[in-house]
């Protein structure tokens, strides 16, 4: 099933009720929100371009960034904060986690999309920017 994002479309491929795969394709220069999982935990593993991966963790205000080429995986684990980035180029990646497939909480977001302060954890609405 095809569901298209604003940095690109995913492709859900497996659905069960013990995992969930996916891939993503990420048009380039765009980056999905910056974000964490409570439960979720995902491998990500880079088929085409190159994946800019910056990683984090609650309370810190700088992040690592991890370059990833075709062939390189990741794991991440609940409660990592992280964010996909495609460079000029664009990105496609497979994606396969355990399977809650809701359990976004988005703290960063470039597409108008609501998301939640992590420092008191309240939501905030963040506005398209034209």
């Amino acid at each position: 099933m095809r569901v298209s994002k604003p940095w690109g479309y995913e492709d859900r491929w497996a659905i069960t009720e013990k995992y969930l795969g996916k891939i993503l394709s990420i048009d380039p220069g765009k980056k999905l929100s910056r974000q964490y999982h409570e439960q979720k935990d995902e491998t990500v593993y880079v088929l085409e371009g190159i994946l800019v991966l910056e990683l984090g963790k609650p309370g810190e205000t700088s992040y690592e960034k991890v370059i990833l080429h075709p062939g390189a995986k990741w794991r991440i684990k609940p409660g990592t904060i992280h964010r996909f980035c495609a460079p000029s180029e664009g990105c496609k990646l497979i994606e396969v986690s355990s399977p809650e497939i809701n359990d976004v909480i988005r703290i960063e977001d470039d597409h108008g999309r609501e998301v939640v302060s992590p420092k008191d954890n309240d939501k905030t609405k963040v506005f398209q920017r034209y």
